[in-house]
């Protein structure tokens, strides 16, 4: 259990009311009701840009490394620009704007002014652009939401890919490299420089809560990506429920340090919204958690002190072994610290233990630290937990206007979601749209859950899989994957990121590991200049994954949780076959169906397959 908070952190105070139904049903809701909201989210961009026109309201590093600061002022000012250079180009829901870009000041700037006169806009994954060959998950995009405009930040790194996907004669807008030979092209700054006229105003009065801010595209792990519609009312009322959740947002501007992609809901959507909503400040880490990328995410961290910060287990695991070395960069992390999320995979024990260790060592006491539950779907802001915890994984309680529906699943429930924040459907897809919702009005999320007190609601539920995840043994056993994937990668103390779990009509369970590379080369520490696949096919590092298996196989209870073969992946997940998104959440399915010759391996007892026998498993 985490030790004294170290600061009096303002959370909510959720009172949580639920009905069992005959059958085995649960309703779950909050008595406490949700907050008024704007119709429209750049009500607060106005509110900001009049009541503190000189607040930074986000920054970027520039080429000397130094941060370029974008004010509240200056945002509104060019967001009505950008407004009215789009209505002149006569974009709509039909015809929207698709942005091609990392996350940066003129990607903000460049979806702000489409929503502020109702045309909507879509960040795409640049991995759809950079890592495909044949750009055929951007054709599939481009078809269903046909683009009127598109933006990139380098028109010479996406040129081809947009010209091939969208078409040569859809206008392009770029930062730098624009193209000569493209006569329906515009530089950035000439957008900026347009003059808005009263349309804008217009426009903007016109923007209501069903007026469609934008589409988020799922990862498209099978099939087509699937256009989400995200309206006004989604987006502004999930702001409440997290403005409820980390109340005390309401009295400090809160200061992100978010290197988390906007074409996802949890960054485009929750962390971008909640510097608008509340008049802070985000700084654009163009860092990421991987090995090559982390020292930037370090470098930004060492300088500013977040108040509230989120990332993905495999980034604080990182962070977690440089703040062991690094004073500087503990001291700046914790400085100014109320609250700590972690979300898109389960977080390890170790790494949990470790953040309130070295909270507790800093500011004399622990930070916050929790997740939720949420989706593309759901704004996503849907649950969240609050109360101090003694391991990670509990999702919380439902967000204020939101009910749950627990639809009994095996020997867990499955998840369902009413609420404001839910999405009306899918953008010119009615058949996909109507199984999305139970027959009384309910978003089948499609994960499970089970009680964290059993029959208790307000204790939480721990997330326990994607109920298209789970699948049956040979001998008809039900495996719950989700929750033996996040036991099994905790049980390897960080010798792995992550797994996949194998075994559908088969005798025994595998898993394909992700290998967390830096923990594996610290085991043949001494031994340098080796290859990845020659750290990872080295006997010391087979031994100490022997071992570890071992040990998960003693704690297991039966075949349905115990993993008796596994092999390291050298080949690093595909985002472009769907396996991983850009956040790093791994689908199972996907990589079960794009790598099943390396399950076939798996069950063939190859060198690369490490087994343990009985003795040590015993």
């Amino acid at each position: 259990m985490a030790g004294q908070s170290a600061r009096d952190v303002k959370l909510w105070s959720p009172v949580v009311k639920w009905e069992e139904r005959p059958g085995g049903e649960f309703l779950v809701w909050r008595d406490d009701p949700l907050g008024a909201y704007p119709d429209k989210l750049n009500e607060r961009l106005v509110h900001w840009a009049k009541t503190a026109p000189d607040r930074a309201w986000m920054a970027d590093r520039d080429a000397t490394g130094g941060w370029r600061t974008v004010t509240y002022g200056e945002a509104l000012d060019r967001v009505r620009r950008i407004g009215q250079f789009l209505l002149d180009l006569k974009l709509s829901a039909e015809s929207p704007l698709v942005i091609l870009s990392e996350n940066s000041i003129e990607h903000a700037l460049m979806a702000l002014g489409a929503q502020h006169v109702g045309i909507p806009s879509a960040a795409i994954a640049p991995a759809y652009a950079t890592l495909s060959a044949d750009f055929g998950k951007l054709a599939e995009i481009a078809a269903q939401i046909t683009p009127g405009l598109v933006f990139a930040d380098d028109a010479a790194v996406f040129r081809k890919a947009v010209d091939t996907a969208f078409g040569d004669d859809v206008p392009f807008v770029a930062i730098s490299n624009l193209p000569g030979d493209r006569s329906n092209s515009y530089q950035f700054e000439d957008v900026i420089g347009t003059e808005p006229t009263a349309a804008v105003d217009e426009a903007f009065d016109a923007v209501g809560p069903d007026t469609m801010a934008k589409f988020l595209f799922t990862s498209g792990t099978t099939g087509s990506p699937k256009g989400v519609i995200q309206t006004q009312r989604m987006l502004c009322s999930n702001q409440e429920m997290v403005a409820d959740c980390y109340a005390y947002f309401r009295d400090e501007p809160p200061v992100l340090v978010d290197w988390s992609p906007w074409n996802h809901t949890a960054s485009g959507n929750k962390c971008f919204n909640i510097v608008i909503y509340h008049g802070g400040t985000y700084y654009i880490d163009r860092g990421k958690p991987t090995p090559k990328l982390i020292g930037q995410t370090i470098a930004n961290l060492r300088e500013i002190s977040p108040t509230w910060y989120f990332n993905v287990p495999a980034g604080y695991e990182m962070l977690v072994q440089e703040m062991r070395e690094d004073d500087t960069l503990r001291q700046n992390f914790f400085k100014n610290l109320k609250m700590m999320m972690y979300a898109g995979a389960g977080m390890a024990q170790h790494t949990w233990d470790a953040l309130i260790e070295l909270a507790e060592m800093t500011v004399g006491g622990s930070i916050p630290l929790g997740t939720g539950l949420g989706s593309t779907e759901t704004a996503p802001f849907s649950l969240f937990c609050t109360d101090p915890q003694d391991k990670p994984g509990n999702i919380g309680i439902p967000a204020q206007g939101v009910t749950l529906k627990l639809v009994p699943f095996e020997d867990k429930f499955e998840l369902r979601l009413k609420g404001p924040n839910i999405t009306p459907g899918y953008w010119r897809n009615e058949k996909l749209t109507a199984a999305a919702f139970d027959e009384e009005g309910f978003y089948r999320i499609g994960d499970a859950v089970k009680f964290a007190v059993p029959g208790d609601p307000s204790k939480g539920f721990y997330f326990d899989g994607r109920t298209a995840e789970n699948f049956k043994l040979q001998t008809g056993t039900w495996v719950a994957v989700g929750m033996l994937r996040a036991q099994f990668v905790n049980q390897f103390g960080g010798l792995i990121r992550d797994a996949v779990i194998t075994g559908e009509n088969r005798a025994e369970l595998g898993a394909l590991a992700v290998p967390f590379m830096p923990a594996l080369r610290e085991i043949i520490a001494g031994e340098t200049g080796l290859s990845d696949e020659a750290v990872i096919a080295h006997p010391k590092v087979r031994t100490a994954i022997a071992s570890r298996l071992a040990g998960h196989q003693r704690q297991a209870s039966g075949s349905a949780t115990r993993i008796m073969r596994v092999m390291l992946m050298t080949e690093p997940l595909r985002f472009e076959k769907g396996e991983v998104t850009d956040k790093g959440s791994i689908n199972q399915r996907a990589v079960l169906a794009q790598r099943k010759d390396l399950v076939e391996a798996l069950y063939a007892d190859g060198v690369d397959v490490i087994r343990v026998g009985k003795e040590l498993a015993a």
